[in-house]
């Protein structure tokens, strides 16, 4: 192979003296060239088609025009045409000579190329044939060395594995030799690096070796076990181990104080030894675990000193609660769960003082007391487990047992601190068969419960009618009784452990809620009669207040995480629409917003009947003060005082005792809604039957705004500050009949000749008139008599 650079023997440079400016050069020029030569074709063109004459005359009339004087401009243009046609003809001159040249260069390149391919393969072909021979003649010795290397990896593994054997040996002679010397820390910390080899070994296929560790840890941990376990046994006698008694009658060490510290030091150095045999009594030992149809929490196992500790316990409780003994009564499920809770109690103090500081000095994360209450745990437990299925369809027992378990946990979690995260007794009552006979259970005491309520003679009687800040809500015992339940049930389903289990029970309040509205409705049905009477009064407190109940509850962080899940469930199933999934998670909406909207439609329903039933008797009271004959009435000045109108007294007497009455039997909020309702009906009624339906002179004019105003809107000064405001009709058709004559006149004009509603409207609004629009205060103003004769 030639070097590179030498001349005309690269593909890169093809034979081309020229520097890079120049060619570049060269290039723009043959493109001017081709270009003119384009020109000339298309000149031509022209011209061998016989059109040069007409390409001369428009050329020239182009460049002169009709302009003689431009002329001049001739010898200029023969010039430059003239340059321009050399510069043409040595443009072609020099492409003719250029191309040639460089189509030359062009295959010679190509010709070098072809040379250097050709050495290449040879070269190529050379190569391989060389690697073939190659490739053969070491063959047997690959074939050889393969072998040999197979021969040293196997030799490798065997010597692994007498070097895991001799490991394994080693570590078990020491451990003979630790407790032939008594020295038992020590074997018991061997201990724990052989176990720790173990669980090395767990992912290899060699099941002989991993045997062999296995029964050598076993061999070794079951002898350091019963060894240490017999001398902290004997430590815990002297403590006298278990406490059966309270924390105040226990006389731990003081029998022998001279020896206490010795005991206490003891007892510390057998802990931490057994403490160092967890890791192997993890490794042998399976720990008792339920069926998995209570869905337990994964746990670790008790730790051994722990365990060693638990055993008389665990004796005692066995004793006591299995078998024929008499202190094991299914119907009794207190009396092991009330002694559970005691041994916990009266640990707690000798765990926390003298067991805590051993683990944390020790490095342990454990909690002694957790600890233990995990082991009795376990116990309670295995107890349910066994005890739920005899007592299943036994209502009354069944019923007991779960309160019984619930006073259980809510004392295990809030005096122990137990974590509700362990497994405990909620998740023995969260299994399917035994959550669904709970399920049954409240449903059917619930319901009796509800009916008993109802039957009681003190059902709608408030239980604190006479003390008044207490009874604000003036709630009938019924619905405070009924809330309480739902209350209670809350508490009972609060600590489940799995959130669809909790939405069952949400399910079941939300049952019992509609229950008991239809109940409230019926009883409402057979008092329709009696609208304004007590009874039908505290159907709608109850109601009430059973809705304002539930929108506080739906506030509620408990009901609120409830909402949450209860979205995920809706969003898995595609059980709602969209829209309906949007409105709860934005929390526009709650889980309680079906049955408070249908318990604020039972309450609207009834206040509506309440208020027609009062307007009825309003209105008959009312039929005197219509026929009054405002057209004769004297005028205020010729009375010396003004009295109200003798018709208008049965409508004022009856609408004052109607609202005394109510205002006594409904809360607050009800009976505002109510006068509200009340007022806006009886305010379009004196309007629309009263005012519009007669005409007035000065007098009655002035005397229905006396009865209005110092008489109507007073009975209303008790529950707001301005009653007028709610009697916006009557209130302004007082003002237009009371108007000066003046004043009417210039509005009736303004009234007739205003174009557009802005002046009529402001005028109104100058004398006080929002509410009637110009065309009522034309209908009223032609209600007066007391116009002036104009002659018309």
């Amino acid at each position: 192979m030639l070097p590179a650079g030498h001349p005309g023997e690269g593909p890169a440079t093809p034979g081309c003296s020229e520097s890079g400016d120049e060619r570049k050069t060269v290039e723009e020029k043959s493109d001017l060239n081709i270009a003119a030569l384009v020109g000339n074709e298309q000149v031509s063109e022209v011209t061998d088609n016989g059109d040069l004459s007409s390409y001369v005359s428009a050329f020239i009339e182009k460049e002169v025009g009709n302009d003689l004087k431009s002329l001049k401009k001739l010898d200029k243009l023969i010039e430059q045409m003239t340059e321009n046609k050399v510069q043409l003809e040595e443009q072609v001159l020099t492409i003719s000579s250029e191309i040639p040249k460089r189509i030359q260069n062009a295959l010679k390149n190509a010709e070098e190329s072809k040379k250097f391919l050709n050495q290449f393969l040879d070269q190529e072909t050379q190569l391989v044939s060389s690697i073939n021979s190659h490739l053969l003649t070491a063959q047997p010795w690959m074939e050889d060395l393969g072998a040999k290397i197979s021969q040293i990896e196997e030799i490798e593994r065997h010597l692994a594995y007498l070097k895991w054997i001799s490991q394994i040996e080693e570590l078990s002679d020491n451990i003979q030799q630790y407790l032939m010397t008594n020295n038992v820390p020590e074997a018991a910390s061997t201990l724990v690096s052989m176990a720790e080899l173990d669980i090395k070994l767990q992912e290899s296929s060699c099941t002989h070796l991993l045997g062999f560790m296995r029964a050598t840890v076993k061999f070794w941990h079951k002898i350091l076990k019963d060894r240490l376990t017999s001398d902290f046994e004997e430590i815990l006698a002297q403590l006298h181990w278990p406490f059966i008694a309270p924390p105040q009658s226990q006389t731990v060490g003081l029998s022998r104080p001279a020896s206490a510290p010795e005991i206490y030091s003891n007892l510390e150095t057998l802990f931490c030894q057994l403490l160092k045999l967890q890791t192997s009594d993890e490794l042998l030992t399976e720990p008792k675990q339920l069926p998995e149809k209570y869905s337990l929490p994964a746990s670790s196992s008790v730790i051994l000193p722990i365990q060693i500790m638990l055993t008389p316990l665990q004796k005692r409780f066995r004793y006591h609660f299995r078998g024929n003994r008499q202190t094991n009564v299914i119907s009794k499920p207190e009396w092991y769960l009330t002694q559970v809770l005691m041994w916990i109690g009266n640990h707690t103090q000798f765990l926390d003082e003298k067991i805590q500081p051993i683990l944390d000095k020790a490095g342990s994360s454990a909690n002694a007391v957790l600890e233990f209450s995990r082991g009795l745990m376990m116990l309670v437990l295995e107890k349910l487990a066994a005890d739920i299925p005899c007592l299943l369809y036994d209502d009354n027992l069944f019923c007991h047992l779960v309160d019984e378990v619930l006073l259980f946990e809510r004392e295990l979690h809030s005096v122990h601190g137990y974590p509700g995260t362990f497994a405990n007794c909620m998740h023995i009552l969260s299994e399917e068969t035994c959550f669904q006979r709970w399920l049954t259970v409240e449903r059917k005491f619930a319901l009796q419960k509800m009916d008993s309520m109802l039957s009681s003679e003190a059902a709608w009687i408030s239980q604190y009618k006479d003390i008044t800040d207490v009874d604000e809500m003036k709630v009938p015992d019924c619905a405070e009784t009924f809330m309480t339940l739902l209350l209670v049930i809350t508490g009972k389903y609060k600590n489940l452990p799995t959130a669809s289990r909790k939405l069952q029970f949400l399910e079941l309040q939300k049952d019992l809620v509609d229950d008991f509205r239809i109940r409230l409705t019926q009883v409402m049905k057979e008092e329709t009669r009696a609208s304004l009477g007590f009874r039908y009064c505290a159907i709608l407190n109850a109601v009430n207040y059973i809705s304002t109940v539930l929108a506080d509850w739906a506030d509620n962080v408990f009901f609120l995480q409830l909402q949450q899940a209860a979205l995920e469930v809706f969003a898995e199933n595609n059980t709602l629409s969209q829209l309906q999934l949007g409105q709860l998670a934005s929390m526009e909406s709650s889980v309680f917003d079906d049955m408070i909207n249908l318990l604020e439609r039972l309450k609207h329903d009834m206040l509506t009947r309440q208020v027609d039933h009062v307007f009825r008797e309003v209105k008959d009271a009312a039929k005197l003060y219509r026929k009054e004959r405002w057209l004769s009435l004297p005028s205020q000045s010729e009375q010396a005082v003004m009295s109200l109108s003798s018709s208008a007294c049965p409508l004022l007497l009856t609408l004052r005792d109607r609202l005394l009455q109510l205002e006594q039997q409904l809360c607050f909020s009800l009976f505002k809604t109510f006068w509200q309702m009340l007022v806006e009906k009886l305010d379009i009624h004196i309007y629309q039957e009263i005012i519009l339906a007669n005409h007035f002179n000065e007098g009655g004019a002035a005397q229905l705004q006396f009865d209005m105003t110092r008489n109507l809107f007073p009975l209303f000064s008790h529950y707001c500050k301005r009653p007028e405001n709610y009697f916006k009709h009557v209130k302004e058709a007082c003002i237009i009949l009371n108007l000066n004559i003046g004043s009417a006149l210039l509005l009736k004009d303004v009234l007739q000749s205003a174009s557009e509603q802005p002046p009529a409207t402001a005028a109104l609004n100058e004398i006080g008139i929002y509410k009637l629009a110009p065309q009522d205060v034309e209908i009223l103003l032609n209600l007066r008599t007391n116009w002036p004769n104009t002659g018309k």
